[in-house]
């Protein structure tokens, strides 16, 4: 995406008619619309980013409205930033307490570019743009410093990421630590000079392909230390709006929100902010030390992220949310200098839980060790053609000859954890089977239920890429073995010739998801809660929990397990505390302000065939 910083004089500007400021820009292009306060203007405001207030209301040819702050950008500039999203002459108004300015008029003339627009949440699950019925296959890339890391590591970043098809790259916009201070010196202003590197990193980003994953405060309530009042954190959120929203970028909230003072509310004040000011509707979520999904139903947020490698929690969720989910987190990979980094893992690991974490329908953000600019540890370039990052490449490869943005989880199968697209008909008839995807991560025998069809099987190495097809197959039930027993393994069963005509046939998607009804009549939940059995639990204490099965099926031989606990009164949402069977919960102490209180502890099973049942038990929690 070019983009055209266009230095608008205001000495010529009418509010009689509307007048044409700038060249004829292509949609989807931002181009900024400068004005100059005069001397008078400037000694009445020497602090123009707390004072002075700027606002552009702009109407498409189709008289659809925008409307976009303005930003200080230093000395006496105000910028207002714009990118047209149809093309045609577009008119817009100012509204400034600024009296010069207040009420003038002008116009954008935009011409059409072709491309695809802004990603947006599509088919329940899944991603696609606003300007077609393009899919959007979502593989990130890690680099949390990106605004303070040396620019040309930055600029090699950038260029081996989009070469290795990565189209995000996800980063803190202060920094982290230290870096805060020089990004926003005082409450009074930022660092303009960094704010304009940050411009143009994020440009040429989205002039690779890549989309800037954009975090807005780090942890440690770096958002509420440096902007204490509700009024600072707004006047940030309208400054990093106004710079932004106009470029390919995604809100991803405050990193770590579980461990924020009053985390859930303080998303909601700029998550409803970030839904006001963006005009653009970007994507919102928050970054989170385990997952998002306990703020979905607070009205602001459109995906989830998740940071982990827990398959109940990834599968599980996936079942009861209506948005894209994003795993930033499935782990580190473990090179170079930086090796032994917190949470880092071996290139093998990493790669099982990238496909573990597709099977649960999450889409993947990579980070490197060497590469992604936390915890105080080196970059080190060399690093970036890592192992990690061409297993990311195939992983990228192979679904892009997909219908990614369909697929969806599939229990039909043993020996391995599957994606499926089956296409429903009549409630008489079965679906029509059109793709299955199966993860093996242990090598062995595999069984997939299929519907009766013409199929083309492979197995794809997923270290290599390396693709192995087999004979054909017709029938309803696949047997299988892979080519060996030295390394996991991919089954790729389609109709290959039958995927080319519904690209031809459907705009996009061929049937609408449908989330399941959960069970939570405990007559009917076929386990109970052995424990813990006491009617009270300490915050911050470990306590064994564990699951018994009351009714043996041959779907309840396979279960998955997640534990959630909760203080209503409070309105923290819920926490993520443990999955399995058994094992040893803490519930952490900011999941309530007053104790003691009443917990809600939540068991969610979900069976062999993909059915969920929650079981709740009421507990008394004490500090």
């Amino acid at each position: 995406m070019k983009v055209r910083a266009l230095l608008l004089s205001l000495a010529a500007f009418s509010g009689v008619r509307a007048q044409t400021f700038c060249p004829p820009t292509p949609t989807y292009t931002p181009c900024d619309l400068l004005f100059e306060m005069s001397a008078e203007e400037t000694a009445a405001h020497p602090v123009p980013y707390t004072t002075v207030s700027l606002e552009a209301e702009f109407r498409s040819p189709r008289f659809r409205t925008h409307v976009l702050p303005g930003f200080w950008d230093g000395g006496s500039r105000l910028v207002v930033r714009f990118t047209p999203t149809e093309p045609g002459a577009w008119d817009f108004r100012l509204t400034s307490n600024l009296s010069r300015l207040n009420g003038q008029r002008g116009q954008v003339q935009a011409t059409a570019s072709g491309t695809s627009g802004f990603l947006r949440p599509r088919n329940v699950h899944h991603w696609g743009y606003t300007e077609n019925d393009q899919a959007h296959l979502w593989m990130g890339d890690t680099c949390l410093r990106f605004g303070f890391v040396d620019d040309s590591f930055l600029d090699r970043l950038v260029a081996t990421r989009a070469r290795q098809k990565f189209n995000h790259i996800r980063g803190l916009v202060l920094g982290t630590g230290e870096d805060a201070a020089s990004a926003f010196p005082a409450p009074g202003g930022p660092n303009i000079e960094y704010f304009r590197r940050l411009d143009r990193r994020i440009r040429t980003m989205n002039q690779a392909g890549i989309v800037a994953d954009l975090i807005l405060a780090g942890g440690d309530n770096q958002l509420t230390r440096m902007f204490p009042t509700p009024q600072a954190r707004e006047r940030y959120v309208r400054y990093v709006v106004a710079r932004y929203a106009g470029m390919d970028v995604t809100w991803q909230g405050i990193a770590g929100f579980e461990d924020y003072e009053g985390g859930r509310e303080l998303l909601r004040e700029i998550g409803t902010l970030l839904r006001k000011l963006d005009p653009y509707n970007h994507p919102r979520s928050t970054d989170a030390l385990v997952t998002s999904a306990p703020l979905a139903g607070d009205g602001w947020m459109n995906f989830i992220v998740h940071r982990g490698a827990d398959v109940a929690l990834g599968a599980i969720e996936h079942q009861l949310q209506a948005a894209p989910f994003v795993n930033a987190g499935f782990g580190v990979e473990d090179a170079g200098p930086a090796a032994a980094a917190p949470g880092g893992v071996s290139v093998d690991d990493l790669r099982k839980r990238l496909w573990t974490s597709a099977m649960n329908g999450q889409y993947p953000t990579f980070a490197n060790a060497a590469t992604y600019a936390g915890a105080g540890l080196p970059v080190d370039p060399g690093q970036l053609e890592s192992p990690g990052a061409r297993q990311m490449t195939v992983w990228f490869d192979f679904f892009s000859g997909t219908r990614h943005w369909e697929l969806e989880p599939y229990f039909d199968v043993d020996g391995g954890r599957a994606l499926a697209l089956e296409i429903p008909r009549s409630e008489d008839e079965p679906p029509e089977g059109i793709e299955y995807i199966v993860y093996v991560e242990k090598p062995g025998p595999v069984e997939i239920v299929l519907q009766r069809q013409n199929y083309d099987v492979a197995w794809l190495n997923p270290i290599t890429g390396e693709r192995l097809t087999r004979s054909r197959f017709r029938g309803d039930r696949l047997r299988i073995d892979p080519p060996d027993t030295s390394h996991d393994w991919v089954l790729h069963v389609s109709r290959e010739e039958r995927k080319r005509g519904l690209l031809r046939s459907y705009k996009f998607e061929t049937h609408t998801v449908r989330l399941q009804e959960v069970e939570q009549n405990a007559q009917r939940v076929p386990f109970e809660i052995a424990e813990p059995s006491s009617a009270a639990l300490s915050a911050g204490q470990p306590s064994y929990y564990a699951a018994k099965v009351t009714r043996e099926t041959r779907a309840t031989r396979s279960m998955l397990w997640l534990w959630t606990a909760e203080v209503s009164t409070d309105g923290q949402g819920y926490r993520f505390i443990g999955s399995g069977q058994e094992g040893t919960l803490r519930v952490p102490g900011g999941i309530a302000f007053h104790y003691p209180a009443i917990l809600n502890l939540r068991l969610a099973g979900m069976n062999a065939n993909g059915k969920v049942y929650f079981l709740d038990k009421v507990l008394r929690l004490e500090r």
